[in-house]
């Protein structure tokens, strides 16, 4: 039996841990370092293994989940988990509200306004502050039993250590749990590189977690929890309102979204509605609408429930964004790397506000494991900006008629054999000549993100293949002003742009341009990799036609079998040597410049922007923000798409959009471009410890 001195101890380390837990995971702002917190976490370990009989089920070492269950107990709701009633525009919104204040005598009332996650709602029971049971909802009256599952989820404290009011023995909140969308990207690639069937949402993959059978898996995702709810009132009899509900829990340690807005008018709502409705892709989550309480709770009371449905409540639901059309048949273009990428032509149908006639479906194997028929009628999908692609059919409304695809045997633009390797998605045109896949090619290495030659767009690229002016991504280099402006609708400025951006092109990064050679599997990040490794070994880009496969791997952990190949293939190959070639006798920077060097020198927390997050927004006038974010992970930092409590710095452009907005909610430090600049020029011969306090001055200069 352990003594009293090491009981004492595991429920210090066990109290420290959870305080920590809260810190990091739900309000975004640690006290230690990681390596600190893992010393704790082993000591309490080393402590519960050797005494077992001090494990308690507030542990944060239980978060890593226990053995396999065979089946999930029923759980009865102590109070019905309730579905919403759905409003589809203003009008239905405003006659919800018309209703409701009849039934309230016309009393005026405050108003809630939640976004509504796409996830899982559970209930969560604590008894004297601690975690006993999670459960589902399920049929709204009784659901599944999750609690090791959701006990992984390190924003559901498993001990409150927050302020409970006496007498309150047990506690109910309710939440929805849900998979972030970055996380859900990770799992697909992972999946896909597996060569295994993707996952179809976030919110069915969250689904799916939650109802694990082995914790395990639940706990290697990075599940989330936003609660939303206040369920008992045993000893919170003094919260009147549902606003107050929100900041309360938000005390005691759970987990509140920080979008929740009170409002007072109609009108406020649907600012808060269409505010997000155009900025949802902006959240690391999905959200399909808008959840509207009455606050009050007296209120609520009498308002009651009709059906399975709350008077007091309303989800006003986003556009969607999946309809079904008819796919009347398969096309297929030749990408860059010779791939033969199918697409769907549909009969015309509005997904999210936009006409979608043609959409994605990836490759042949896509295809065979959806189950995808020319004839079909099939589900469209389109999130933000992404292009539309074909989520699956819906069999039930076959005729008979429907065609199975079948992918072509050879280029319909060359005519030559088409190929696919046994560890390759796609089939491909061998053909480096192809006049469809050079093409691609062209566009892409003009593009912002590759060599940035602003001016010449799809029409030029066309434009200049089809005049013979250009055979290879080099020639663009041996382009002259007099032979532009034969070109019909090539003016006299035209040119000139055109002319000076191709030779700015000439001085972008050796990632960039890495990038714009378009190597198969070599993406952006994959060139920053390959980059940064060329510097620090001291080699040039020839370098790359005599190393090994396993020299990339060893050096660079990212890089697999697949890409390390195809790196290695594509600078063996003696038409790409005469490509970089041309490109290196034409001027055109293809070694890597000083700040990678900095970088690859010095561990990523002693460089000028170690363990620093960015946020780039807006137009720079003195680079682009493609070269900004790539200059910050050089000089150790890193690169986020939104601003949240853990970004760093925000640097700002012209026109930079709610993203600077939030960050001076946030308090977060705003970088305008000036001092951006200021910044990565003193980069250069940086002491860490000197650098460091220069950011921290700025801070707190900005701060005050």
């Amino acid at each position: 039996m352990a003594d009293a001195s090491l009981a004492q101890r595991a429920e210090e380390l066990r109290r420290e841990l959870n305080y920590h837990n809260h810190r990091y995971y739900t309000l975004d702002d640690p006290v230690i370092s990681d390596g600190q917190y893992d010393l704790l976490l082993r000591e309490l370990r080393e402590i519960e293994t050797e005494h077992p009989e001090l494990l308690t089920a507030d542990s944060p070492t239980q978060r890593v989940g226990g053995e396999p269950s065979s089946a999930f107990a029923e759980v009865e709701h102590s109070r019905p988990m309730l579905s919403l009633g759905n409003a589809f525009d203003f009008d239905e919104l405003a006659a919800w509200h018309r209703r409701i204040s009849g039934l309230l005598d016309d009393e005026p009332f405050d108003m809630v306004c939640e976004l509504k996650i796409d996830g899982l709602a559970v209930n969560l029971t604590y008894e004297d502050g601690v975690l006993v049971q999670g459960a589902t909802r399920g049929n709204g009256a009784t659901g599944e039993d999750v609690t090791r599952n959701l006990r992984t989820i390190r924003t559901i404290p498993l001990k409150l250590e927050g302020f409970v009011p006496q007498g309150s023995q047990r506690l109910e909140v309710r939440g929805e749990v849900y998979l972030p969308v970055e996380e859900f990207h990770r799992l697909n690639k992972e999946r896909e590189e597996r060569g295994e069937q993707l996952y179809a949402n976030p919110r069915n993959t969250g689904a799916g977690t939650i109802r694990q059978l082995d914790p395990k898996v639940t706990a290697a995702r990075n599940m989330q929890i936003w609660v939303y709810s206040l369920n008992s009132t045993d000893g919170t009899e003094f919260i009147e309102s549902h606003w107050k509900a929100l900041e309360w829990l938000g005390n005691v340690g759970f987990r509140i979204n920080p979008n929740n807005k009170l409002c007072h008018t109609l009108e406020e709502v649907e600012d808060y509605y269409r505010y997000w409705l155009e900025r949802r892709h902006d959240l690391p989550y999905e959200a399909d609408g808008v959840v509207v309480k009455v606050s009050p709770l007296e209120l609520q009371e009498r308002l009651g429930v009709v059906g399975r449905e709350p008077r007091w409540a309303i989800a006003y639901k986003f556009p969607a964004e999946q309809a079904t059309t008819r796919l009347k048949y398969i096309g297929i273009n030749v990408g860059r790397t010779g791939s033969l990428n199918p697409y769907a032509v549909l009969e015309p149908v509005v997904v999210s506000g936009a006409t979608v006639q043609h959409a994605s479906l990836h490759n042949e194997e896509y295809i065979r494991r959806r189950d995808i028929r020319e004839g079909d009628t099939v589900i469209i999908e389109r999130a933000g900006d992404v292009i539309p692609q074909v989520v699956g059919p819906v069999p039930t409304q076959r005729t008979g008629l429907e065609r199975e695809f079948q992918m072509p045997e050879r280029c319909f633009e060359c005519d030559t054999p088409v190929v696919k390797a046994e560890d390759d998605a796609m089939h491909r045109c061998p053909n480096s000549s192809c006049p469809a896949q050079f093409f691609e090619l062209l566009k892409h290495f003009v593009s912002k993100g590759a060599a940035d030659i602003d001016g010449l767009g799809e029409q030029w690229c066309r434009i200049l293949i089809e005049n013979g002016m250009v055979f290879d991504v080099a020639d663009l280099y041996s382009l002259e002003k007099d032979k532009l402006l034969v070109l019909e609708r090539m003016g006299d400025s035209s040119s000139d742009y055109i002319m000076y951006n191709i030779e700015a092109s000439k001085s972008r990064p050796l990632s960039r341009m890495l990038f714009a050679l378009g190597i198969t599997h070599v993406g952006s990040e994959v060139a920053d990799w390959l980059s940064n490794w060329l510097s620090k070994k001291y080699l040039g880009i020839r370098d790359l036609a005599n190393v090994t496969e396993e020299d990339l791997m060893t050096d660079i952990k990212d890089i697999g079998p697949k890409v390390a190949k195809s790196i290695i293939a594509w600078f063996q190959t003696s038409e790409n040597q005469e490509v970089v070639e041309k490109l290196l006798a034409a001027d055109v920077k293809l070694e890597q410049d000083s700040l990678p060097e900095i970088a690859a020198a010095a561990p990523s927390e002693a460089a000028p922007f170690g363990g620093r997050t960015f946020v780039v927004t807006g137009t720079l006038s003195s680079l682009s923000r493609k070269d900004a974010e790539a200059k910050i992970k050089a000089l150790g930092g890193k690169i986020a798409s939104s601003v949240t409590k853990n970004t760093s710095y925000v640097v700002v452009g012209a026109s930079p959009g709610s993203k600077a907005a939030t960050a001076e909610k946030l308090g977060t430090t705003i970088l305008y471009e000036d001092d951006f600049i200021s910044l990565l020029e003193s980069s250069k011969g940086f002491h860490p410890n000197l650098w460091s306090l220069g950011l921290d001055a700025m801070h707190s200069s900005q701060a005050v």
